[in-house]
């Protein structure tokens, strides 16, 4: 859940670190935790269907729960982790030394992939895409087009959607998240070349699950 912030303040940065800055990240896990991220982590690899032999990369993976969740689900996977937090990366990789479990974490960012051509099976995002401005999404999804290969997915978590409870009118007032809204996610997917776009359920906090093929 950190990405790239090309106007940021106060961080030092060109992204936002997972809780805003550096001398919180301690407090990032626990936080999710209480939130429910587990749970949402736990659905969104339910619906991306991994099979043995698939390489599913997550984008924007902080410190990398939902990379070691899948890790350790589906042992026959190659499971890469994606962020541009340095800091967030040492302790993904820290924790999956702690649990053997053997992810390759990778310094980038979403709108720039540094992977080849149609070499991912799935690509997994979970509550990130809302940090990204509008012509980063746009780069961003173009990126997974680019490195999926024929038949496989985008599998993406994030607010949006057309809930209408009270957390859902509160996070709206946030312009990044506002631009979630409604169909706008299904449409950048559709305008970046994806196709069977659909939204797969809804979940806590008021996010939206959805998927994308290449």
């Amino acid at each position: 859940m950190t990405e790239q912030v090309p106007q940021h303040r106060g961080h030092g940065h060109g992204y936002l670190p997972a809780m805003g800055h550096d001398r919180l990240l301690r407090f990032y896990d626990p936080f999710t935790r209480l939130l429910g991220v587990r749970s949402l982590h736990r659905t969104l690899a339910d619906q991306a269907d991994i099979a043995p032999g698939h390489r599913v990369l997550e984008i924007g993976c902080g410190t990398g729960n939902l990379a070691l969740l899948v890790a350790h689900r589906y042992r026959g996977a190659t499971v890469v982790g994606l962020d541009p937090d340095p800091l967030a990366l040492a302790r993904a990789r820290r924790k999956a030394t702690r649990d053997g479990l053997p992810v390759q974490w990778d310094l980038g960012t979403a709108g720039d992939l540094p992977y080849p051509d149609a070499s991912v099976d799935r690509v997994l995002s979970a509550l990130m895409f809302h940090h990204l401005d509008e012509a980063e999404k746009h780069r961003a999804l173009s990126e997974i087009k680019r490195v999926l290969r024929p038949g496989g997915r985008l599998h993406l978590v994030d607010f949006g959607g057309n809930h209408r409870g009270l957390l859902a009118r509160l996070t709206r007032r946030n312009p990044r998240l506002q631009d979630n809204a409604g169909d706008r996610i299904p449409a950048r997917m559709r305008e970046a070349g994806l196709t069977d776009v659909g939204e797969l359920g809804r979940g806590r906090l008021d996010v939206t699950f959805y998927r994308a093929t290449a």
